[in-house]
């Protein structure tokens, strides 16, 4: 059975976000298309991702020196076990749906936490003499965003970060197969907006029945 991470980045639903609304629609195509998936939502904004902290540092330092668990504190066995549990989760995943609106130009900070408690070395990548070496081949991530300008192409194409930047983790944990949804201009032609949301819908349908 495939396994599939509907991860969400968002704290407002598909009635005040764009990239949400195009998201449900993706998964719920995804869903008629793949009966037999298991589909496994990760909402950033209300699981409990740990920040890497000095606990989990200390936490990791007790572990690798040959420690027991309860040599471990409280919260620093709290928060390496629950960054053991969303670290084995990514690993265990075939396909990753990202749902990210632009903030700054790049994603919403509890993106970066997810990926720094997902890119560990031994688990996701390793290192070489010649250099790191991803781990998570065979898998598949699809990107959704909404951008309030069009940053695509043109003048702004270079000032786009967030999609650049788990472009490139994604390829240096090894997920080589990478696609992208991106619903742009919405805030610079605020009246086609609703035109703008319903084509990205559209797209986000035909896109999930060939992902």
């Amino acid at each position: 059975m495939t396994k599939v991470l509907f991860i969400t980045a968002n704290p407002n639903d598909e009635n005040h976000s764009f990239s949400m609304a195009a998201g449900k629609a993706f998964i719920e195509t995804y869903k008629e298309t793949n009966p037999m998936d298991e589909i496994v939502t990760v909402d950033l904004f209300k699981d409990d991702i740990p920040n890497l902290d000095a606990d989990v540092f200390s936490g990791w330092g007790k572990l690798r020196a040959g420690q027991p668990l309860d040599a471990l504190s409280t919260e620093e066995l709290a928060k390496v076990s629950r960054l053991n549990e969303v670290l084995d989760q990514f690993i265990s995943a075939d396909k990753m749906i990202f749902v990210t609106p632009m903030w700054n130009f790049s994603f919403p900070a509890v993106v970066k936490a997810y990926i720094d408690a997902v890119a560990v070395p031994g688990k996701t990548f390793r290192y070489t003499e010649t250099g790191a070496v991803g781990l998570l081949h065979g898998k598949k991530v699809f990107h959704i965003q909404a951008r309030g300008d069009f940053y695509s192409v043109g003048h702004l194409a270079d000032e786009e970060l967030g999609d650049r930047y788990l472009k490139h983790i994604m390829n240096f944990m090894g997920i080589t197969e990478y696609e992208g949804l991106f619903i742009e201009g919405q805030a610079k032609m605020p009246t086609k907006a609703e035109e703008i949301k319903a084509e990205g819908i559209e797209r986000a349908k035909q896109l999930a029945q060939k992902f």
